[in-house]
């Protein structure tokens, strides 16, 4: 079996297919999938799918959603993460964390904003007894200063693109890192030595639909501009991505399968009884 420890089967992107999408993934092996919002107006959805697929979920707030974010929304964070302490489907605080990418959060004002709100989530999870989901994005050596003044249980780097000394700092922490698309792309030298390199037990597998596509799905500039649909991510990938994996690190399928999975359950233990 397979857990794709991130995906967004909330987003528009599924509204005309989700069943059908999620059935897909079902039928290729993808046996639970971790939901991760985005903002507050998404967490009742997200927990609604979890519930309907026989998936789990995760509440937060994005940095990419902090420009509009108020701070009642993080009592309201807190707040839903006591409501719902026994809903077995919730596991983990996410997604959140720091984004110095995209230029509009990289103002000054917008950084101490991000990263005001990234410690209060963190906070939330060390109040709750919370792993977290971080979005990691040029900001890893922040993150972890975050956490060493505020641990945490444990959690994912999503989608991580670090270094070795970051990586090995995160997995010091008791996180596993998150790999999907990008490291099935040629091109991605650093992040597939990485990933071939790292411990096995540092490693958990995610798809982040409906984005972040293998290259199988990616179309170029010029391809779109011909016509071309770019091409959507889902969970159904995700046994395919793992066979890119397998190949870099020399595995047989089954066993990175079974080693991905008891990472996944172990970095959020609450999916170890779903």
């Amino acid at each position: 079996m397979w857990i794709d420890t991130h995906c967004h089967l909330d987003a528009p992107e599924f509204d005309a297919d989700r069943d059908a999408v999620r059935e897909a993934a079902r039928q290729v092996g993808v046996t639970h999938c971790v939901l991760p919002a985005v903002q507050r107006a998404d967490w009742a959805q997200v927990a609604q799918l979890a519930l309907r697929h026989g998936d789990a979920y995760a509440l937060g707030i994005h940095p990419l959603h902090v420009p509009l974010a108020q701070p009642e929304d993080l009592q309201a964070l807190d707040e839903a993460l006591a409501e719902r302490r026994d809903d077995p489907r919730l596991v983990a605080v996410g997604e959140i964390g720091l984004d110095f990418f995209v230029p509009e959060l990289c103002t000054p004002n917008m950084r101490e904003r991000q990263w005001a709100f990234y410690l209060a989530q963190l906070k939330l999870a060390h109040k709750h007894r919370l792993p977290v989901i971080l979005h990691v994005r040029r900001s890893a050596d922040l993150l972890l200063k975050g956490l060493r003044q505020c641990p945490v249980p444990s959690g994912i780097a999503h989608a991580f693109n670090g270094s070795v000394q970051q990586a090995q700092a995160f997995v010091g922490m008791g996180f596993a890192l998150g790999f999907g698309g990008t490291l099935t792309y040629d091109r991605s030298l650093q992040l597939r030595r990485l990933a071939g390199d790292l411990p096995l037990n540092a490693i958990v597998l995610e798809t982040d639909a409906p984005d972040m596509p293998p290259h199988w799905l990616y179309q170029t500039a010029d391809q779109r501009a011909e016509g071309a649909a770019q091409g959507r991510n889902s969970p159904a990938q995700l046994p395919r991505i793992a066979e890119v994996l397998a190949d870099l690190r020399g595995l047989p399928l089954a066993e990175l399968a079974a080693a991905t999975c008891r990472n996944a359950q172990r970095v959020l233990p609450k999916l170890a009884a779903l």
